[in-house]
Parts: C-alpha cells; sequence; structure tokens
C-alpha cells in the first residue's frame, strides 16, 4: 500500500508563506512564445508549458542536475564513487538512516546507506552512450533489514514549479523507485514504481501517482483508501531505457507526466501548499501489498539528470528576483523551459547551465561545462502584474491558476 517514504532528517518543517499574502508567484499567460532566437539572461525566470500547452507558469528559480555528465567527468571515471563528491557537485545528499520492520510497514526493515549511492559509468547499453547516478536495493537481508538508498536535495525551499526526473528503472522485480516532492508525512507528491507488477508479457507497466495527505493519514497512510491515487499506465517499457518522469506542483493541483505526455490530475484540499524538497528513493521492505522482494540481485534505480523550476520561498531569494527582474515584458528576460515530447528527446540534454550569460545565482552541477553555443528559448509574456510598492516586493494574481 502507498505509505509515506521519507523519514530521514531532512524531512523537518520548514516556514512557509500563504498564497494569499505577497510572494514571488509569477503566473503569465504567454501573449507571444517565440522561437530560438538569442541567448537570454533569463533575469525574469523560466516559462513552463503546463497542462497540455493549455496554460504557462513563470518560476523564479532553477535547480538543474546533470548526474550523466558528472559520472563521464574523468575523476568519477577513474572509480572514485566518494559520495562527498555527489555533495560538492552538486545539490544532492545521500541520507542514511534506518526503518525497523514495524515502522517501514513490511516484512523486513529498510536501511538507507550512502554507499548504494554510486556514479555509474556509460557502457554501451546505455542511451546516448551516457551514465548517471545508481541508486541500488541490495537483494540480501542483513539483520532483518533490506539495503537500500536515498538521495535528498538540500534546498529545501522548492514551492510551486515543475520537477523533472530522467531515470531507467530496474528490471528486477521487488523493489519501489520513486520520484517524489516532500514537505511532510501529510504533503507529500509521489511517482512510484512496483517493478513486481511489470509484465512484459501483456506490455503492462504501471505507475502510482500519490497524493500523501490528512485523508490518507487518517487511512493509516493508505493513499489508495482516498480519492487521491492513480495508477497510470506507461505507453513503453521503463526499464528499458531513460524517459523523463515530471511533476508540475501548483496551488491548488498536482499533474503528472511521462516524456511530456500528461497523465493525470490531481486537485482538491490534498494538494499540498508548503515549500518543500525533492527525493530520490529506491527501497524494499518485502510487502506484497506494495515493494514485494527483496530483488532476487541486487537492483539499480539509474538517474540520468534532475531538473527543477520553481518558485523559493525564501525572503532574501524573493527579493533577490524582484531586484534583477525589471521588467518581464522585456526581450530575453523571460526563457521558456523546453520540453520532452513524446517521441522528441531533445529536450532532455539541454540545461540552462550550458549557457554562458544565464542569469547568476542559480543553483546547477559543477561540471557543466558542455556547449556554449546553442541558443535560449526566449519569450514575450504579459500578465497580471501587480507592484506592491508599501512592501517592496512583487505581488502576482493567482487568476485561474
Amino acid at each position: 500500500m502507498p505509505t509515506p517514504r521519507h523519514r530521514s532528517p531532512l524531512g523537518c518543517s520548514l516556514p512557509f508563506i500563504h498564497s494569499t499574502i505577497t510572494f514571488v508567484l509569477l503566473l503569465l499567460l504567454c501573449c507571444c512564445f517565440c522561437p530560438p532566437l538569442a541567448l537570454a539572461d533569463c533575469e525574469c525566470g523560466y516559462l513552463a508549458t503546463v497542462d497540455g500547452g493549455s496554460e504557462h507558469a513563470l518560476f523564479t528559480d532553477l535547480l538543474e542536475t546533470n548526474f550523466a555528465r558528472l559520472a563521464n567527468d574523468d575523476t568519477n571515471q577513474n572509480g572514485n564513487n566518494d559520495n562527498n563528491g555527489i555533495s560538492q557537485d552538486t545539490d544532492w545528499a545521500p541520507q542514511a538512516f534506518n526503518l525497523t520492520r514495524e515502522r517501514a510497514r513490511g516484512v523486513y526493515g529498510e536501511m538507507f546507506a550512502v554507499e548504494n549511492v554510486r556514479y555509474h559509468h556509460h557502457d554501451a547499453e546505455d542511451h546516448a552512450g551516457e551514465g548517471g547516478l545508481e541508486l541500488v536495493v541490495r537483494s540480501e537481508v542483513v539483520d532483518g533489514m533490506v539495503s537500500g538508498a536515498e538521495l535528498d536535495t538540500e534546498r529545501l525551499d522548492l514551492w510551486w514549479g515543475t520537477f523533472r526526473a530522467v531515470v531507467k528503472v530496474p528490471g528486477v522485480g521487488g523493489s519501489c523507485a520513486a520520484f517524489f516532492w516532500y514537505f511532510n508525512d501529510t504533503q507529500e507528491i509521489d511517482m512510484e514504481f512496483l517493478t513486481k507488477d511489470f509484465n512484459a508479457t501483456n506490455s503492462s507497466y504501471p505507475v502510482n501517482l500519490v497524493l500523501q495527505s490528512r485523508e490518507a493519514a487518517l487511512a493509516g497512510y493508505d493513499a489508495s483508501q482516498t480519492g487521491n491515487f492513480i495508477q497510470a499506465y506507461l505507453p513503453f517499457d521503463p526499464t528499458e531505457t531513460f524517459h523523463e518522469y515530471r511533476i508540475d506542483y501548483l496551488p491548488g493541483r498536482v499533474l503528472f507526466y511521462a516524456d511530456g505526455e500528461l497523465l493525470a490530475r490531481m486537485a482538491g484540499p490534498a494538494v499540498p501548499s508548503s515549500p518543500g524538497h525533492l527525493i530520490l528513493q529506491h527501497w524494499s521492505n518485502g510487502n506484497e501489498r506494495w515493494s514485494g522482494g527483496p530483488p532476487a540481485r541486487d537492483a539499480a534505480l539509474v538517474v540520468r539528470s534532475v531538473k527543477a523550476y520553481f518558485n523559493s520561498s525564501m525572503g532574501q531569494r524573493q527579493r533577490d528576483w524582484a531586484g534583477r527582474c525589471r521588467d518581464p515584458a522585456a526581450p530575453r528576460t523571460v526563457c521558456g523551459i523546453p520540453d520532452v515530447t513524446p517521441g522528441n528527446w531533445s529536450a532532455a540534454d539541454w540545461f540552462f547551465g550550458d549557457h554562458g550569460n544565464m542569469t547568476n545565482n542559480q543553483t546547477v552541477s559543477e561540471e557543466s561545462g558542455g556547449a556554449r553555443s546553442r541558443e535560449l528559448w526566449w519569450s514575450t509574456v504579459g500578465g497580471l502584474l501587480l507592484v506592491d510598492t508599501t512592501r517592496g516586493n512583487f505581488t502576482f494574481d493567482l487568476g485561474q491558476m
């Protein structure tokens, strides 16, 4: 059964700003969305196409991590799997903690170990010849626990945003691979893959889309007993190669995608309202109603990249944005986010961090070399922009968001 998965120390509460008061959320309807024309500073943010192209939302901050590039860096290719390097090169931190069998609600307990997060170097079987970062679940039960892996963003200020992970799910059954946004056990947005439920014979590959909420807590943290659980079926085998999985967390609603195709929408009081952080997790505890397992052999979730475009809950970052974004309608101040779409993979390899004049004070992986000559997507935008001069801050009408 779907249960809230995060128990590490980063799950602490964080002060947040309600959507009814002044904050930096820019929802703009796009007046003119142009093809790539020129390099741009993106000083006013990053424009996302949401809900199948019917709307656009502008986010002020980005967090981009190209794990494939880091894995293929000379230092890491030479056998360096120092987890401190992951934390130094990125905004991500491997986690270490244990859950008892009772708390894990499984046949076995769970042991999350930093050594189970390691670089995966490219080989001939990798998509586009690239590696990534492995999150490994071990087949052996040790002291009544199954050893797994968790990786969290160190930033805890990810509020409304679009969050995208390019991963390859393990082909061996008996584990749960998850990509999710987390504030606490009743404010959590999950995409979870139960590998035991995959069936290659009939091409059945489900992904579980979950909102953990107060209602789920009252049901014993079984979100399947609420209206906030959807089992969607993927039009591809997620174990063969990498695919992009995406969560759009917006005021009052959440949208889920696979390779740019909308899978489901959820709305209502179960949708979170707080800032939080992103988590990649791979685990098993023998519970036949959920993860099953442990796997017959060690299983690895391979993460190629994660991109997050969002509004920060931190007052200083909001002030930074207000200071640099003087006119969001000016040319080259708003950058459109290239989207992965069914049949078009090129946007998966596109990073704002690869461009020399990107706006400063954003979070990207350390080794973000790459081509600097690509053009940036940019947009001219219009919308409901209100200036609160008494507070020295911008306020935006949420409109129909």
